[in-house]
């Protein structure tokens, strides 16, 4: 052997090599539950990391996007929506329908966002009480609803009418069915126009889609902004209101940058806030069973509102 040349137990047992190695530990055995204590530390050690996922806005429709026709709700969003909360994501809802029967909804998905749109962007609720679920009327938008109810009624004479008070107070003229007319009263159609409202309802079972389209460009409804739903009705809204109007509100409140924003959709009156979220660097995604040119508007198509699309888009996030 060389002066060069050493044997790995030659270096270890040299006293100038010894003092350059770093020291060395005894091996410690633990037991099955100190170990389990030290994987629970190593993870709330890993939690604590400064690696944070900026705060989205999501944004779910209701009706054919989070509960089926049936009411049922679509598979997979509970646990969906409460992963998306848990990593601190603000998740609301924007829906055509009245407070009344939001605020269910709401409480099985397990939510009490700041805010909700309601009536299609003329309500926007802001939260009160979580636990309760107790919501105030935080902006209300409203019209005159004579010149509309008339040329409605005198081309639908058979149709059964709803209107939505500023208060949250509700008056129809008929029977709704699948209608929750919870706290609403029933009144002879001239009382419809005696005050200002938030939104007109139309029902009319015997008009398909294609029918409410026509007869809305044909008797020219210019002053307001109407959707036509998923089933035989026609949603009524004061002029340039729709559910973007009252996201843009909520957006600016909670201090959410407009990139972080994810609406989810399946109808017609989802087209506007689909448009406002993609217009500001968002996503926005359709349901597969919406019609075509919803699905167009959106910038993604998830699976369907049966399939479980809310719950396949969140858990990719």
């Amino acid at each position: 052997m060389t002066d060069t040349e050493h044997s790995a137990g030659d270096l270890v047992n040299d006293p100038v090599v010894e003092e350059t190695l770093p020291a060395t530990g005894a091996v410690e055995v633990e037991t099955e539950s100190g170990a389990a204590g030290l994987v629970d530390e190593l993870a709330r050690e890993t939690a604590a990391t400064d690696v944070r996922v900026e705060r989205m806005l999501i944004v779910l429709d209701i009706d054919g996007t989070v509960v089926l026709e049936d009411e049922s709700l679509s598979p997979g969003v509970v646990d969906a929506v409460a992963h998306a909360q848990s990593a601190g994501h603000e998740v609301m809802i924007a829906t055509g329908r009245a407070w009344e029967s939001t605020r269910g909804i709401m409480r099985v998905l397990g939510i009490a966002p700041e805010y909700a749109v309601c009536s299609n962007g003329a309500v926007v609720l802001k939260r009160i009480d979580a636990d309760d679920l107790a919501y105030e009327r935080w902006h209300v938008e409203t019209f005159d609803p004579r010149e509309v109810l008339t040329l409605l009624r005198e081309h639908l004479p058979d149709a059964r009418y709803l209107v939505e008070l500023p208060g949250g107070e509700r008056l129809y003229t008929e029977y709704l069915e699948d209608w929750n007319l919870v706290h609403a009263r029933r009144v002879p159609f001239d009382e419809l126009s005696e005050q200002r409202v938030c939104r007109i309802v139309v029902v009319a079972p015997e008009q398909g889609e294609g029918e409410f389209l026509e007869l809305v460009e044909r008797i020219g409804l210019h002053q307001v902004s109407y959707a036509v739903g998923w089933t035989a009705w026609l949603d009524i809204a004061p002029q340039g209101v729709d559910k973007s109007t009252g996201l843009e509100r909520v957006r600016t409140e909670l201090g959410i940058r407009p990139e972080q924003v994810l609406v989810i959709g399946d109808g017609r009156n989802d087209v506007g806030m689909f448009a406002w979220a993609l217009q500001h660097g968002g996503r926005a995604v359709a349901m597969a069973q919406g019609p075509q040119e919803v699905r167009d508007a959106a910038g993604e198509t998830t699976t369907s509102v049966e399939a479980g699309g809310v719950a396949e888009v969140l858990r990719s996030l």
